[in-house]
C-alpha cells in the first residue's frame, strides 16, 4: 500500500490546494494499492509558476550539467528497477514476467541516450550569414497514459531536461504511484527545485488547465484520439506547441511466401501482451486467401496456448485489463463484432475460473471486413482480427483504410520483399519479420495517431525552438 498525501511542486512535497485522495486500484485483486492527491487548479499555477521560474537558469545550464543529472537518474532507477516495476504490477496489472523488461528496463535504455543527446543543444550551425542556434521551448505540460506508464513519462522526460526545459507532469489516475515514486528519485538526485513538478488529479480539471495555461510553452499527451483533440483545442487559443501520440488500429500484413507459423505467432503475441493496452498493438492481422484457413489453425492454437492470470505469476503471459471501465469496454466490443458477423473463433469474456480481478479472455475474431468496427475502432483489449485478402495490391489498400498510422508490421520470405511492402504503409513505424523497439528511433504517428515524435534525435527536437541570428 502507497499512499501519498503530498505534490512535488518547486523541488520539495507540498501539501495540495485540492481536497481529497484518489484510490488506485489493483486491477488483479480489485483491491485499493495506493493513494494519491487530487490536485486542483490552483496546484496547476503552483506548479507552472515554479516551472516558469526555474527556466532561466536551467535553460541556460550546460548541456554538461544537464547530462549529469539524467545520468545520476538513470543510476537511481537502475537501482530501484525491481521497486518500479513492482508498482506498476500492482497498478496496472501488468505480468511479472513482462513488467521489469518492457516497462522498466527499456523506459531506462532510452533515458540514458539522452546523456550523450544533450550535447547536440550546443551545436550551432553555420548558413550564409546566419548562425542557427537550438533553445529549449520552455515550460513544457505532460498528461500521460496508464499502459505504459513510466515508458511514455520517461520518452517526454528525457529529451525535455536534456534541451533545458522544465516541466509539470501529470500521470494517469489509474496509475499515478510510478510518478509519484519516480518523484522521489527526482528528489534524491537533487534536480533544482522546479525543473521537474508532480501534479495529480482528473484530466478534466488537471490536464485541461495545463493545457490551456498561458505559461505553458508546450503540452505533449499521450492518450486516445478523442482526449488529444480536447487537449489541442485548449491549447490552441495559446498557440503552444502540441505534440500527441495517439490511437492506432495496427496492421500485421503477412505475405503469401512468409513463414507462416514464425508470423501468425509472432501476431498473436504481439497483441496479447499487456492484455492488448499497447496503443501499437498490430491487432489487425492480414493473410493470403490462399494461406487463410492454416493461418486462422495457428492462429486459434497460440492464442488458447497463452496462460492468463494473477500478474505475479511469472507463468501468466496475460493479466487483467487495466480497470473495470475498460474491460467493459472491450466486451462491449467483443459484442458489436458478434453483431457485425464476425466469426468468433475463442474468448469473448471474462474467465469463469478466476474470482477476482477484471480480466478478458485472449479473444480472436476470424473472417473480419475491414469495414467493420472492431477493425476500425481502438478497441484497447486483447482482442485479434484475422482479415483475408486476394493480392498484395488488396492488402497494402486494406492496411491502410484507416483513420490511424501509428504503427505497422510486415512478415515475408526476404527482407528486399518486407521493405517492398513496408514502404507502402501509411504509418510511423514498422516493424519486419519480428524486428525488436528502438527507443533510438523516432515514434510516432500519421493521420488521427497524433503528430510529433519520441525517443532519438527527433524527441529532442520536439522541445527545441530554433533561432537564427543573421551576421
Amino acid at each position: 500500500m502507497r499512499e501519498y498525501s503530498r505534490l512535488f511542486i518547486d523541488g520539495s512535497w507540498q501539501v495540495p490546494s485540492g481536497r481529497g485522495l484518489a484510490e488506485v486500484i489493483d486491477p488483479a485483486s480489485e483491491t485499493v494499492a495506493g493513494r494519491v492527491p487530487l490536485g486542483d487548479e490552483h496546484d496547476v499555477n503552483r506548479a507552472v509558476a515554479a516551472a516558469r521560474q526555474a527556466f532561466a537558469d536551467w535553460s541556460r545550464s550546460p548541456s554538461s550539467v544537464r547530462a549529469t543529472f539524467i545520468q545520476a537518474l538513470v543510476a537511481q532507477l537502475k537501482m530501484r528497477a525491481e521497486e518500479m516495476a513492482s508498482v506498476i504490477t500492482t497498478e496496472l496489472g501488468m505480468p511479472v514476467q513482462w513488467c521489469r523488461s518492457v516497462q522498466v528496463d527499456g523506459p531506462i535504455a532510452g533515458l540514458e541516450q539522452y546523456i550523450e543527446l544533450a550535447g547536440l543543444m550546443d551545436e550551432v550551425r553555420e548558413v550564409g550569414n546566419s548562425l542557427v542556434y537550438r533553445e529549449a521551448v520552455g515550460v513544457c505540460a505532460f498528461i500521460n497514459p496508464w499502459n505504459y506508464p513510466l515508458h511514455q513519462l520517461i520518452g517526454k522526460l528525457a529529451p525535455a531536461l536534456a534541451a533545458g526545459c522544465t516541466v509539470v507532469v501529470k500521470p494517469s489516475q489509474e496509475t499515478p504511484l510510478h510518478a509519484f515514486l519516480l518523484a522521489e528519485m527526482i528528489e534524491a538526485i537533487g534536480l533544482p527545485p522546479g525543473v521537474f513538478n508532480l501534479v495529480s488529479g482528473p484530466g478534466a480539471k488537471v490536464g485541461e488547465a495545463l493545457a490551456r495555461h498561458p505559461q505553458v510553452d508546450m503540452v505533449s499527451f499521450t492518450g486516445s484520439t478523442g482526449a488529444g483533440v480536447r487537449v489541442a483545442q485548449a491549447a490552441a487559443p495559446t498557440v503552444k506547441r502540441v505534440c500527441l501520440e495517439l490511437g492506432g488500429k495496427s496492421p500485421l500484413l503477412i505475405s503469401a511466401d512468409a513463414d507462416l507459423q514464425a508470423a501468425v505467432r509472432y501476431g498473436v503475441q504481439d497483441v496479447m501482451i499487456n492484455s492488448g493496452q499497447t496503443c501499437t498493438a498490430l491487432t489487425r492481422m492480414l493473410l493470403p486467401t490462399s494461406r487463410y484457413a492454416e493461418a486462422v489453425e495457428i492462429a486459434l492454437a497460440e492464442t488458447r496456448s497463452l496462460t492468463m492470470g494473477d500478474p505475479l505469476d511469472p507463468a501468466s503471459f496475460l493479466g487483467p485489463m487495466c480497470s473495470a471501465s475498460q474491460r467493459r469496454t472491450v466486451l462491449d466490443y467483443v459484442r458489436v463484432g458478434q453483431e457485425e458477423g464476425a466469426r468468433l473463433l475463442c474468448g469473448g469474456q471474462a474467465p469463469t475460473d478466476l474470482e477476482r480481478g477484471f480480466y478478458v479472455q485472449p479473444t480472436l475474431f476470424a473472417d473480419v471486413d475491414n469495414r467493420m468496427r472492431i477493425a476500425q475502432e481502438e478497441i484497447f483489449g486483447p482482442v485479434l482480427c484475422l482479415i483475408p485478402y486476394q493480392d498484395e495490391a488488396q492488402a497494402i489498400a486494406l492496411a491502410n483504410d484507416s483513420p490511424f498510422g501509428l504503427s505497422s508490421a510486415v512478415w515475408a520470405a526476404d527482407r528486399q520483399h518486407a521493405m517492398a511492402l513496408a514502404r507502402q504503409l501509411r504509418a510511423g513505424q514498422c516493424f519486419l519479420n519480428g524486428a525488436a523497439f528502438n527507443y533510438q528511433a523516432p515514434f510516432g504517428g500519421y493521420k488521427q495517431s497524433g503528430n510529433g515524435r519520441e525517443w532519438g534525435e527527433e524527441g529532442l527536437a520536439e522541445f527545441v525552438e530554433i533561432k537564427a541570428v543573421q551576421l
